[in-house]
């Protein structure tokens, strides 16, 4: 897949990102939950230790987590796109909470392509796009393909050089 600029921007819908981002979402979801496990055994241990509860929070606390590794990423994943129009580049996300963000090529300053450890071992990657203001002016894209992300980037810098000259 190239990264065109689509012609009609009203008349494209969404492009996914990589399904390997799932699982950069899981890791990271269950390293939310880690602490919060943690936590449930030492409080069962310091407060709940001779109650009818000891024990309740070593059961809950890992079923919960396990239900939201398996059910949230894919929600996620699924709620997350970008289409990139003429002059613009659009990043929509949200299960709970919809954000539906719109990054006019003129205001962009800078442009990173970001890769942590769980996007290197799924073939990830983040396009990171840095505007002029305050509000909003570091937009995320995750879970792109590393080369994707490359090509986003080289697109938006050659938008911003063809503006300067």
């Amino acid at each position: 897949m190239t990264a065109e600029i689509a012609a009609d921007p009203e008349g494209v819908g969404l492009l996914p990102v990589e399904r390997g981002y799932i699982n950069v979402l899981r890791i990271r979801t269950l390293l939310t939950w880690l602490p919060l496990m943690i936590g449930g055994v030492i409080l069962d241990r310091a407060v709940l230790d001779g109650t009818r509860w000891q024990g309740a929070l070593l059961i809950l606390l890992p079923l919960l987590a396990a239900i939201t590794v398996v059910i949230a990423p894919p929600r996620i994943w699924l709620r997350l796109g970008y289409r990139l129009a003429p002059n613009l580049l659009q990043v929509v996300r949200g299960w709970v909470f919809h954000t539906d963000t719109v990054v006019p090529f003129v205001r962009v300053q800078h442009i990173d392509v970001t890769r942590g450890p769980l996007d290197k071992a799924f073939g990830t990657a983040s396009l990171v796009v840095h505007t002029a203001g305050t509000h909003n002016s570091i937009v995320t894209l995750p879970g792109l393909a590393p080369e994707r992300a490359a090509e986003i980037r080289e697109l938006i810098r050659g938008h911003i050089r063809s503006d300067l000259e």
